[in-house]
């Protein structure tokens, strides 16, 4: 096995022993073949015996963002209500639409909705500045304090939203504990964290796997934090769930503390204020990365085209998710809590399955004709969802979708591979930030998009966005054929 793939769980004296030889090795020169730092690790306080790393630092971050956002918008919403007077429920879904809207409803709904979005909005433009900052940072002061830092901000954000609960403040002060989650990189930060970290302590084969490792890790949170936060909330109100999501975000820091071995070795004179760490990124963008300069054309147009095709893949991920309530609660579907429980299960559950997929089918195809299979599970899970009018049609639709997040982690991994391993921070950095604004666009397109085609096809955004994953097939499916020609002529000329 590689030292790569052993710095996460060796203890630090069997890697220091082998440290001369990795310094030797480094002083060789770079190698490409390898594309992982050739650093020591530097040892935490604990060691963990267990063959993972920053698994749990995404889990338990990505279940106290799942577990608090659903849970903010409700109060939000019983919030405003109390404020103006309004003390009915919302309408049900399958209404015969005789009756007119209540416009102190609508005036609720339309506050929340504004409120949601000064806040995500908020959030997005101050992580906009902040996370590449940390990102790049990251390369050379190290990993670990970017897993830690976040996570503080986001239990600091708790704290915000637990005094506003306790002492009923105007819900003005929810934008107030974002923005300061905004400013300690907020969870896009861990995101670049993590997956700069596998990209650190992972060879080439394994990266794409290790990747899908924790994309599977942010479902099975997520799923665990849907489960259990309607019904807590139900029994129990807003601030118990609350004080689970702080806990759970000391105890992410705590563990990033205790156990995760820094995969890059820290240089002491790297500050983090500079605009150093944001010319890094455009450096990264503008000339294909540092380890690219021979092939720089190459290389910049193929970061551009596989980013591209992860804003599309992911903003058709976050679009669609917006509308299956909707789609479900209302006619000709009309779901209960039940069902639509179980369809959310069936959802999540696609990340597992995605995962399995990608391993088995591994062994017999290259990651980017895995990519594509998953698009095409994604496109066709779409076309039915978008004919779905019956029960067993929109399960069936769920069940197509099985492969459906096996293309993310190869776009991930292929952009990794394009760049050097002291530019990963930056890359995933950028990454998140790209993450986050795939969620503005898509909530607000297909959230417009689904009310504007009600007249003619309900279903008509589910068939837009499997027509737009067309885009990103194309681009991958020709970018592997040209490889696979370079690497045919090349291997002829030799």
């Amino acid at each position: 096995m590689d030292e790569p793939d052993t710095a996460a769980i060796l203890p630090g004296d069997v890697l220091s022993s082998t440290s001369t030889d990795d310094d030797t090795t480094e002083s060789s020169g770079h190698n490409d073949d390898a594309d992982v730092p050739t650093t020591r690790s530097v040892r935490p306080p604990l060691t963990c015996s267990l063959p993972v790393s920053v698994e749990p630092v995404m889990f338990l971050s990505m279940f106290s963002l799942a577990l608090q956002a659903p849970l903010s918008t409700q109060y939000l919403w019983d919030r405003i209500s109390e404020d103006l007077g309004y003390n009915g429920s919302k309408s049900s879904g399958c209404s015969n639409g005789s009756v007119p809207p209540d416009p102190l409803q609508t005036e609720v709904e339309t506050l929340t909705a504004h409120w949601n979005l000064y806040i995500s909005l908020g959030g997005f433009s101050v992580g906009l500045l902040v996370v590449p900052l940390l990102g790049s940072w990251s390369d050379h002061a190290g990993r670990r304090p970017v897993l830690i830092i976040p996570n503080l901000g986001l239990a600091l954000q708790a704290v915000v939203y637990l005094v506003v609960m306790y002492l009923k403040l105007p819900v003005v002060y929810f934008l107030v504990g974002r923005l300061l989650s905004g400013l300690s990189g907020d969870f896009n930060a861990i995101l670049a964290g993590c997956f700069s970290y596998v990209a650190d302590v992972s060879d080439r084969e394994s990266r794409t796997f290790r990747v899908a490792v924790l994309e599977a890790c942010l479902g099975l949170s997520g799923m665990l934090a849907s489960i259990i936060g309607g019904q807590w909330r139900r029994a129990q109100g807003y601030i118990n769930p609350f004080w689970l999501v702080l806990v759970t975000n000391l105890a992410s820091a705590l563990y990033a503390y205790l156990f995760v071995r820094e995969s890059v070795l820290p240089d002491p004179s790297t500050r983090l204020l500079t605009c150093r760490h944001h010319k890094a990124v455009w450096h990264l963008f503008s000339t294909g990365g540092s380890s690219s300069e021979a092939g720089g054309r190459l290389h910049r147009c193929k970061l551009w085209l596989y980013m591209l095709c992860f804003f599309l893949v992911v903003t058709i991920h976050f679009g669609s998710r917006e509308l299956y309530v909707l789609y479900e609660l209302s006619s000709p579907l009309c779901w209960g809590p039940a069902l639509i429980g179980y369809g959310s299960a069936a959802q999540h559950l696609a990340y597992l399955s995605s995962l399995l997929g990608l391993k088995i089918m591994q062994r017999c195809l290259e990651d980017s004709w895995v990519a594509l299979v998953g698009l095409a599970s994604n496109i066709i899970g779409l076309v039915v969802f978008s004919v779905a009018n019956t029960t067993q049609l929109m399960f069936t639709g769920y069940g197509l979708c099985f492969l459906f997040m096996a293309a993310t982690p190869v776009i991930r991994s292929k952009l990794s591979k394009l760049v050097d391993p002291s530019e990963q921070g930056a890359l995933f950095a950028t990454v998140a930030c790209v993450e986050s604004l795939c969620f503005l666009v898509g909530s607000g397109v297909f959230n417009s998009l689904y009310p504007a085609t009600l007249y003619f096809m309900k279903g008509f955004p589910f068939l837009l966005a499997a027509i737009i994953l067309l885009i990103p097939a194309g681009i991958i499916g020709t970018l592997q054929c040209l490889d696979r020609r370079r690497d045919h002529r090349d291997s002829t000329a030799s």
